[in-house]
């Protein structure tokens, strides 16, 4: 082969080496701006969709997010709760977390949940170990200052998914502290009548009991352990429960007040359902509930 026709050769090479080179970088370069569109777009249409988790979004997606026109839902459910000896120190955290997940499922565009709340008021179990309480102005001041943390962004109304009873009262605190800065806050409350759990219920009791057993054995069924489950019915006395049959409050050798092992998953499921529906109905009240304006 002549030196002339190396050349040519070599140039043809050179030539097909480089348009392949661009075309490589060109795709690349195409495949990268598909990876990492803008996250915000697929905040945007997962919120457009339905209602969407605060932490998976980064800053400015939440800035796109958090408007007045924005519901906030928060769960709040003990971590660390003494529910007799069947049943686990997290139940009412498994209870708030499901909950969370089936207002994700069903709510509609423009609700945010934000990370559940995981401590609270729960003084009437401190007998049992493992049990954590805040104080109640404590839980009053953590709710409220997370809400209004939240309602700077934009937000103006909040719901709290509440798995408890004694957290009734510093929820209803907190809701009379932010009303002054025209923040409106609901909360799920447990004691209203139920006509659902009315029909099922076979015993009475309001911790670990029959109603509450069921409902773990629909929510999270491996978490409950009825060979455990022993009926614990004393008279209910002022004050929380205790385990000394002579001190103040309630006897309950077992930390429940009730009868699980009437418990079933069917029971369960049916006061599960009736509760998801009036959370949903709740939340659709609130959405149409106009903030009202500071005082």
């Amino acid at each position: 082969m002549g030196l002339a026709t190396q050349s040519n050769l070599f140039r043809i090479c050179a030539q097909r080496w480089t348009v392949s080179l661009v075309f490589a970088l060109a795709s690349s370069a195409v495949c990268s701006a598909q990876s990492t569109a803008p996250a915000a777009s697929a905040a945007q249409s997962a919120h457009a969709n339905g209602a969407i988790l605060l932490e998976t979004l980064s800053w400015d997606e939440a800035e796109q997010i958090l408007t007045p026109n924005t519901l906030v839902v928060v769960a709040l459910g003990a971590e660390s709760k003494e529910h007799g000896r069947h049943l686990q120190l997290n139940n009412d955290f498994l209870m708030a977390e499901y909950l969370k997940k089936r207002v994700l499922d069903a709510a509609p565009p423009a609700v945010v949940v934000a990370p559940t709340i995981n401590y609270s008021y729960y003084p009437a179990f401190l007998e049992y170990p493992g049990s954590t309480s805040l104080g109640v102005e404590t839980a009053r001041a953590m709710i409220a200052d997370i809400i209004h943390s939240l309602a700077h962004y934009g937000p103006r109304r909040f719901y709290i998914l509440n798995t408890g009873i004694s957290t009734l009262r510093p929820l209803a605190q907190a809701a009379a502290d932010l009303s002054k800065d025209g923040i409106v806050l609901r909360y799920t409350d447990l004691t209203r009548d139920d006509p659902v759990e009315k029909k099922v219920r076979q015993s009475g009791g309001t911790h670990a009991d029959e109603i509450e057993t069921s409902m773990m054995l629909y929510i999270a069924p491996e978490s409950v352990r009825m060979k455990k489950a022993v009926r614990d019915l004393n008279p209910d006395q002022p004050g929380g429960l205790t385990r000394d049959p002579h001190g103040k409050g309630t006897y309950s050798p077992t930390g429940a007040w009730g009868d699980p092992t009437l418990a079933t998953r069917e029971k369960g499921q049916a006061v599960v359902e009736s509760l998801v529906a009036t959370i949903l109905k709740d939340i659709e009240e609130l959405r149409q509930t106009p903030p009202s304006p500071p005082q």
